[in-house]
Formats: C-alpha cells, sequence, structure tokens
C-alpha cells in the first residue's frame, strides 16, 4: 500500500506549470495543503461532492490547462454520477486521482464499498473514461506520475493507500473567497 501524503507530494511537485489541482473533502486537502499550498491548488472545505463537478467545469472552460481533481474514494462513491457525467463530456485534460484506503476516514474509519468488490476503475471505465489505472506499489511511483501529468483523459488512477491517518495540514486559507480570488488570479494569468 502506498503513502497519501507521500502520493499527493510526488504527484503535485515538479508538476507541469499546467497543472492545476482541486482537492476533494477532507483529507486529501489536508494532503494536498501538505504537498506545499501551491497558488494551482483549489482545496474544498466542508463542501462534500463538490470538487469533482468543480474540476470538470474547470477543464469545459480552460482546455489548455491540465486538471487534476484528488479525491478520497469516500467521497467519489457518494457521487458515482459525477464520474458518468466526466465520463460523457471527454475531457481530455482531466485526470482524476483516488487515494483510496477503503475508508470514510473522517468519519471514523467505516468501510467503503472499495473495501470490498467495488473497483472504481472498473466503474469509470464503464462511465466511459478513454483510460483508468490502479496503483498499489511505491516501485509505481514513476508511473502513477506519468500518468497523471501526460495521459490523455478523461483518466482516472486509483491508489491504494494505507489506512494511516496523518496530522492534519491546514490550506492556505479557509475563507472561501480569498482561496477562490488566489486559484482564479493563477489559472487566468497562467
Amino acid at each position: 500500500m502506498l503513502n497519501r501524503r507521500e502520493v499527493v507530494k510526488q504527484v503535485l511537485e515538479n508538476r507541469p506549470a499546467n497543472l492545476f489541482a482541486v482537492s476533494g473533502l477532507g483529507s486529501p486537502t489536508w494532503d494536498v495543503a501538505a504537498a506545499g499550498n501551491h497558488k494551482n491548488d483549489f482545496q474544498f472545505i466542508g463542501a462534500m461532492g463538490q470538487a469533482g463537478p468543480f474540476a470538470l467545469g474547470l477543464a469545459l472552460v480552460q482546455p489548455k490547462k491540465r486538471i487534476v481533481l484528488i479525491t478520497g474514494d469516500g467521497e467519489l462513491l457518494m457521487g458515482l454520477g459525477t464520474l458518468a457525467t466526466i465520463g460523457n463530456q471527454a475531457t481530455e485534460n482531466l485526470m482524476i486521482l483516488v487515494l483510496d484506503n477503503g475508508a470514510y476516514l473522517e468519519t471514523g474509519g467505516q468501510p467503503t464499498a472499495t473495501a470490498g468488490n467495488t473497483d472504481l476503475s472498473q466503474v469509470a471505465k464503464a462511465c466511459g473514461f478513454k483510460t483508468t489505472t490502479q496503483f498499489s506499489e511505491e516501485s509505481e511511483m514513476p508511473s502513477l506520475i506519468d500518468y497523471i501529468h501526460n495521459e490523455s483523459g478523461p483518466g482516472l488512477a486509483v491508489a491504494k493507500i494505507n489506512s494511516d491517518k496523518p496530522p492534519l495540514k491546514f490550506p492556505f486559507s479557509f475563507d472561501g473567497v480569498t482561496a477562490i480570488n488566489r486559484f482564479q488570479e493563477s489559472i487566468l494569468n497562467f
């Protein structure tokens, strides 16, 4: 199993200049913040299920930018319709990185469907994603990074991570207006 913070750090460090990250609620937001609070990152706080539609909208209106949604299995499972919408929009510049620990970590570690038979990469494929893949070993990190940075989307990579709960690392700002203004300035001035 992979370490969530290391996965996010390695995906976001040395990223292409045109790569913008959107993080889902909870642990993915803390992971992105721990990777550096970059101006090209937008972290959702308290808006379960909104990161996927936001990333899709961003990819549609900014086709020359590469968008990566970093989210957890719990959030994605609660909004599977988002995968169908993304698959039907066929956004070549959108990639999803699912940090899959098989648990709802934020609410006590209850098992998600991915702890059982559900395979999110197969669900995404059935929804029309161009490519899907899964990673679980540290030796696969170069391939995972290459996939997120270079593969044509829509694509979804499932990173099977351990269930450790690292300390919280707060994002740049908890104020939504401040956070979106910083992100908007970055993406529009790229």
